[in-house]
């Protein structure tokens, strides 16, 4: 979806008010609803309001990103605003920091809103982004950096190719032929601000492109077929991979028949410099045997992205430079509940669907400060969160468990083989996450190995 479509340049303005409820308020006479029956300024200002009252729109980094559903003729529509000196509020503290406000306003009958929230958010937390949003020094450059965010403008940073880049890429394309390999994937994160370009034509092979963040523009470009969206990233580059192919098989990107050619290099470099043939059956052997589907019907591969996204991010940054041991169960999510125990009152209760969903971007600070609760989050297959703190009690534990492990792993492992769900487990001790399926385990991320396949 093409984000810049649903915002004119009338609405790309520099705020006059310095404090919340002023740049709401201008923000929403931008949408001219004074002129349609039915509509209450007030209404939607108080709406907005009440929302930071209760859980914070921020997104970090000096975006701020409110929204509200309204009865009106259109799906969705956004209205952005500056506010370089911030803006004050009673709480929380974090609105001194908005230097920009993305206001999105949607039809109360639209669909997945959710997901257009979160990909609008993924969009806006890409720090190169962030940088040109906020280091605009005039409006009309902030309104090109908005269309160039929004929509994939031409401005986004262009990464110059050296010649090292083209000769590694040349020779993957020969050893993918050689191999028989059926993709070539190449990791986005090597690119500053995800932005690529192959720089080569490759003919005849599948061209994968794995990327942090939401990258439709480089969708478009003619030489990637496909894109798989990770938004965050471990240290390990091998972890990435196994993070890609999990999202890629639950994707229907790769099959277990697949081999394929994987094309790296250090984070941020702007060089390739890996080059590894993976086969999906052998890589994936412990997950894969008797079972078509490594991800169980029912569970949206986005919501699984998501949760492994938070997982990531709780292990890598943690709480107080600590890794945050947490439980998360996605899937058959009734059959689960009857086989747990609340440790303590269910913190979701009460909420909307859409307002519980992890797919829903304000979600994130709240599962990771509840995440140091004893006890497992219970997630439906769209992405809805049923309880926290909850005690697993599984019908069976797996015989082949990996010794070592403790009772956030066993319970993980019971439960997935127990029933049609997947578990994921943040280790306390050494950080790494795990994802467990039919009582098999697969260890996503090894904090300790580093930036090396």
């Amino acid at each position: 979806m093409r984000f810049d479509r649903l915002v004119t340049h009338s609405r790309i303005v520099d705020l006059k008010s310095k404090d919340l409820r002023g740049a709401f308020g201008e923000l929403i006479d931008l949408f001219g609803l004074d002129s349609q029956e039915g509509f209450s300024k007030d209404a939607i200002l108080k709406d907005l309001i009440e929302k930071e009252k209760t859980r914070t729109t921020y997104l970090g980094e000096g975006i701020a990103m409110p929204y509200a559903r309204i009865p009106w003729n259109k799906r969705y529509g956004i209205a952005i605003g500056r506010c370089p000196d911030g803006l004050s509020h009673d709480s929380p503290s974090a609105y001194g920091k908005v230097r920009v406000v993305v206001m999105l306003l949607v039809n109360d009958r639209a669909r997945n809103y959710v997901r257009v929230l979160s990909d609008i958010a993924q969009i806006l937390q890409d720090e190169n982004i962030v940088d040109n949003l906020t280091g605009a020094d005039s409006l009309d450059e902030f309104k090109s950096a908005v269309r160039d965010a929004l929509g994939g403008g031409s401005s986004l940073p262009q990464i110059e190719y050296s010649r090292i880049n083209r000769n590694l890429l040349r020779e993957a394309e020969k050893i993918a032929m050689m191999s028989q390999c059926t993709s070539l994937m190449i990791f986005g994160d090597t690119f500053t601000g995800g932005a690529f370009e192959l720089g080569i034509d490759i003919k005849g092979i599948r061209t994968v492109l794995v990327s942090p963040g939401k990258t439709e523009y480089a969708a478009t470009r003619p030489q990637i077929d496909t894109v798989i969206p990770i938004r965050t990233f471990s240290n390990s580059r091998l972890s990435q991979l196994r993070s890609a192919f999990i999202i890629g098989l639950g994707k229907g990107v790769f099959t277990t028949q697949d081999v394929v050619c994987c094309v790296g290099g250090l984070p941020r470099s702007n060089l390739l410099d890996t080059i590894l043939i993976i086969d999906v059956d052998r890589e994936f052997q412990s997950l894969i045997p008797g079972r078509p589907n490594v991800i169980p019907p029912g569970i949206q591969v986005e919501v699984l992205e998501r949760v492994l996204s938070i997982a990531t991010e709780l292990s890598l940054e943690g709480r107080e430079g600590k890794p945050v041991g947490s439980l998360f169960v996605l899937g058959d999510s009734e059959k689960v509940l009857e086989h747990s125990q609340p440790l303590l009152l269910n913190p979701f209760y009460g909420y909307s669907e859409d307002e519980r969903n992890v797919l829903n971007p304000f979600m994130d600070e709240t599962i990771k400060e509840l995440s140091s609760i004893d006890g497992a989050f219970v997630i439906k297959g769209n992405g809805v969160v049923e309880s926290a703190g909850s005690l697993l009690r599984p019908t069976q534990y797996p015989q082949n468990l990996p010794s070592g492990l403790g009772s956030r792993h066993a319970a993980a492992a019971g439960i997935s083989l127990s029933f049609k769900c997947v578990a994921i487990v943040v280790s306390s001790s050494t950080g790494h996450v795990s994802l467990f399926s039919g009582g098999d385990m697969i260890l996503l991320t090894e904090n300790k190995i580093g930036g090396y396949f």
